[in-house]
């Protein structure tokens, strides 16, 4: 059985995304693929926007084979953490013969040049991006300024500027630090852009339909929004939204809105300023992404503080950008201290694999996963006694945020708790 790896966060799951399985199977010729998805919160810092779960079972619906659960601690990393944890899990499942991922550039032979030279650092390099960070630049374009100095080819630069294009260089990073046989492909990223907001043809983004989406929340709704969808009824947004989404996600955001979803970043307010309330700046640098500049920061403006989105708004510096900031105060809510991950890291990255869903006629992945990956795989919690005590720590960090997300869940739309051990696995 041929396998290719997909790395996704289907927040949420659209046209795009049912593209990326179905040519990623092709041009692997994989019988089937498996996903490795972020959980309840994603890379860019901030909760998604409808449960896992849900995310999990669109993706399974259109054609994925198995849905494998990101753990908390990487999901919401840099695109370094993210993509090392991420290729490492899939690599450890012991089945996947190759990842395929999406690029805005779709070259992979000049990705690859650019991930060699960003896994190198050759000093002439490291000292020019050294003094662009002295000036002031912030990380990303003075990587993007240092990688054009060094080689005086401007193409490599541009290729740094793309979001997709960037990830796909760390997931090539990773496969060269893991030492993984995986072979990689990238397909052409169709349509609009990652970070377009407006509907685009059939292959609109992601942030565009969570735009669209957010208004759907109405009196519920905890951002603030205006704009021409603000009075338009659910049916009428579904109807914009016919295009874009497969029609067996139309019908599970139809069915789920309102009781599962929209979340938003705003709904998690009280929980983060309960957690800042109880902090000093010698406790904050414990969490992962938070300088010390930043503990002193956050402290220093906590009485200013009115909701998560604001107060991160707030934070922002010319050399500190928004989505490092997310992420900063969403460790500190979730607990996920640098001690922690560097535990995890240390001890092989992964102690387990968390099947979120399966499909009936592709269950024969399982049995392959179970004889020759290397982490043990995890159908449900009551199987966690098999784990090391820092797999079982991990674990309870993957649990904890989810039962955060489930919480503010229900006491949103007054649906019942179900605790995360409760959770079933999902099977199509």
């Amino acid at each position: 059985m041929k396998i290719v790896g997909l790395i996704a966060e289907y927040n949420p799951f659209h046209n795009g995304h049912l593209y990326h399985i179905e040519e990623a199977k092709r041009i692997t010729g994989a019988d089937a693929a498996v996903v490795v998805m972020s959980g309840d919160y994603v890379q860019r810092g901030t909760p998604a926007i409808m449960p896992k779960r849900l995310r999990a079972e669109m993706a399974l619906r259109c054609g994925a084979g198995a849905v494998f659960e990101l753990p908390v601690c990487y999901s919401t990393g840099s695109a370094e953490y993210f993509a090392r944890g991420a290729v490492s899990l899939l690599d450890r499942l012991g089945v996947v013969d190759s990842i395929c991922f999406g690029s805005e550039c779709n070259d992979l032979e000049a990705m690859q040049k650019t991930a060699d030279l960003l896994l190198r650092e050759p000093p002439d390099y490291q000292e020019i991006l050294r003094r662009h960070l002295r000036q002031g630049t912030p990380f990303p374009a003075a990587r993007q300024e240092a990688v054009t100095e060094y080689t005086g080819d401007g193409r490599a630069a541009r290729i740094l500027r793309e979001p997709n294009n960037i990830l796909g260089i760390e997931y090539l990073k990773a496969l060269k630090k893991t030492g993984s046989s995986m072979k990689p492909y990238t397909i052409l990223r169709r349509g609009a852009g990652y970070h377009d907001r407006e509907l685009a043809g059939e292959f609109s983004s992601a942030s565009a339909i969570r735009s669209l989406l957010a208004y759907s929340g109405s009196s519920l709704r905890a951002e603030q929004t205006a704009g021409a969808f603000d009075n338009t009824p659910f049916s009428r947004i579904l109807d914009d939204l016919e295009n874009q989404v497969p029609s067996v996600c139309l019908a599970l955001l139809r069915d789920y809105h309102r009781v599962q979803y929209p979340i938003y970043q705003n709904d998690f307010s009280l929980l983060l300023k309960y957690k800042l309330l109880n902090k000093s700046p010698k406790s904050l640098i414990r969490y992962m992404d938070v300088s010390e500049e930043l503990a002193n920061r956050i402290c220093a403006r906590l009485n200013d503080f009115f909701n998560f989105k604001q107060f991160s708004e707030l934070l922002k510096t010319r050399e500190m950008t928004r989505t490092r900031i997310d992420r900063a105060l969403l460790h500190i809510m979730l607990g996920i201290k640098k001690k922690n991950v560097q535990e995890f890291m240390d001890g092989g990255f992964h102690f387990y694999a968390r099947l979120l869903g399966v499909r009936k006629d592709q269950s024969r992945i399982l049995s392959e996963i179970s004889e020759k990956g290397t982490v043990p795989l995890l159908s449900r919690l009551s199987g966690d006694n098999i784990l090391s005590e820092t797999g079982r720590r991990m674990l309870r960090h993957d649990i904890l945020a989810s039962n955060l997300y489930t919480s503010v869940v229900t006491d949103k739309y007054r649906t019942a708790f179900q605790n995360e051990y409760k959770q079933a696995l999902i099977k199509i």
